[in-house]
């Protein structure tokens, strides 16, 4: 399977990836799947893929949770080092074309207190976070297949 298959597959097309890349196999080693595990993990039990329900939860709590999965991907993609390629193409993609923009965006709102004071500004963060999450989902979903896993992104929890 080429890259530019497997992008598709996941709905990721949209993402300005060089023609040369897309037309490599997409071949993710060991060492790939063991990082797209580590991040999948991280992606799945933060807010970057569940609800944030408007009563619950403070909107800078949330955009650090995002922001940190820049120290996070660093981190295992130093940690597999050259061995997890097939896994660095694609997350260094996502942070700076998906999360890097949100981040940025909020980032200085934050700084500005907006965050805490604009009820309007909030609401437009809940609602680009929402758009983000929806991302993100499919991000993790790819993530899962990389590492063969099976997918949990849309298992839904009782109480």
């Amino acid at each position: 399977m080429k890259w530019r298959e497997w992008l598709e597959k996941w709905s990721m097309s949209s993402l300005k990836i060089k023609t040369p890349f897309l037309e490599m196999e997409w071949n993710p080693k060991d060492a790939d799947k063991d990082a797209a595990w580590e991040l999948y993990i991280e992606l799945l039990t933060r807010i970057t893929t569940q609800p944030l329900p408007k009563e619950m939860g403070d909107e800078e709590t949330a955009l650090n949770s995002v922001y940190q999965l820049f120290p996070l991907t660093r981190e295992i993609i130093k940690k597999h080092g050259r061995l997890c390629s097939e896994f660095t193409k694609i997350a260094v993609v996502v942070l700076n074309q998906l999360i890097r923009p949100f981040t940025a965006k909020w980032h200085k709102a934050k700084i500005y207190g907006d965050l805490l004071l604009e009820h309007e500004a909030c609401i437009d963060f809940r609602t680009e976070l929402a758009e983000l999450q929806t991302k993100l989902k499919l991000y993790t979903k790819m993530l899962a297949d990389m590492a063969g896993v099976e997918d949990l992104t849309e298992m839904e929890y009782t109480s």
